[in-house]
């Protein structure tokens, strides 16, 4: 722990990973730390079997596979990596960051944030049986789609992720029930035509103007009460999961006590064009960042990425050039 890094990457995400590459390549020590038990950020915590159509190169690729993908490119140098570790405070000991975490100290010359949102809380349903049977049978993400062959499943949402869910799972399933408070989707413009349309094939079941009133069983799930909020009429579902996609809270959690300039109700820390934040030597890159013109994209955290790893670079070694070059040239990979 007392060993001193010239780069530690908070946050093990697509943009925390990527800039773990672009550091090793231009030659400085680095340290990953990351709250979660494995690598990848949200897309092996949330949604590992999601596809993903904005990342460069790829026409589609499964949130998982990326996942691998930007694993294997970061751990080609052997960056250090710590792993279900809280950073709790960052403080300033001369030339040095010291990361205080929940198991120990980590020391630093330059300190990258890139924890995504923050921490990630999940909306709940505030209504009988949830919490209860939370994790058997109620789960607000699903990791293995093949759990849920021959199922019963509610899906309650009206967003991206209740719709991607509904869809895959609508072929695994023997039946799929989507359950949404109102008429809208706040999802992608396909992604509800696919559903309209498994809809009329008689695939998913929809269920507009209908909220959860209780979810029912004894240890397991065996069946949701709906209402109808126009009628108050209730519809009772026998089912084997609800699956919950209402979103999550983001929150800073511990970061919002580092002394970094934030905006946005404290939820987001505000760099420059250079991903520099208030505090010298420590920027920050991904969802959590604010600045004019800002896209909360993976492709966005990637660039971002690679400008906050290039400037760590000149901090930490005053000699070395911002600008890279080529990667075909880099001596990193003669």
């Amino acid at each position: 722990m007392n060993d001193v890094r010239d780069f530690t990457i908070i946050g093990g995400g697509p943009t925390g990973l990527f800039s773990a590459f672009y550091a090793s390549m231009r030659g400085l020590s680095v340290r990953i730390v990351d709250s979660l038990p494995e690598l990848g950020g949200q897309l092996t915590a949330l949604y590992p079997e999601k596809h993903i159509y904005d990342v460069g190169g790829f026409r589609k690729v499964l949130a998982k596979d990326l996942a691998t993908g930007l694993i294997e490119q970061a751990m080609q140098f052997e960056p250090e990596v710590v792993l279900d570790e809280e950073v709790r405070t960052l403080e300033r000991d001369g030339d040095e960051w010291v990361l205080g975490c929940r198991t120990g100290t980590y020391r630093s010359k330059a300190v990258l944030v890139a924890g995504g949102k923050g921490a990630f809380e999940p909306r709940t349903l505030e209504v009988p049986g949830y919490h209860e049977l939370l994790y058997n049978g109620v789960h607000y993400a699903v990791k293995d789609p093949e759990a849920y062959r021959g199922k019963r499943v509610a899906i309650v949402g009206g967003g991206d992720s209740a719709l991607d869910w509904a869809l895959i799972l609508k072929d695994v399933c023997t039946e799929v029930a989507l359950v949404h408070r109102r008429e809208g989707f706040r999802a992608h413009e396909a992604s509800v035509a696919q559903m309209e349309q498994a809809c009329d094939d008689g695939q998913i079941r929809l269920l507009t103007f209908h909220e959860v009133r209780e979810i029912h069983g004894n240890g397991v799930v065996d069946a949701v009460t709906l209402f109808d909020n126009r009628t108050d009429e209730d519809l009772r579902l026998d089912v084997d999961s609800v699956l919950t996609f209402l979103g999550f809270k983001p929150d800073l959690g511990p970061i919002k006590g580092w002394g970094l300039e934030l905006s946005d109700g404290g939820r987001r820390i505000v760099v420059d064009q250079l991903m520099r934040t208030n505090l010298d030597g420590v920027w920050a890159a991904g969802d959590l960042v604010d600045y004019e013109g800002k896209l909360d994209l993976i492709a966005t955290g990637f660039a971002e990425a690679a400008v906050a790893a290039n400037q760590a670079t000149r901090y930490v070694n005053p000699d070395a050039r911002v600008n890279p070059g080529h990667s075909t040239s880099n001596a990193a990979f003669k």
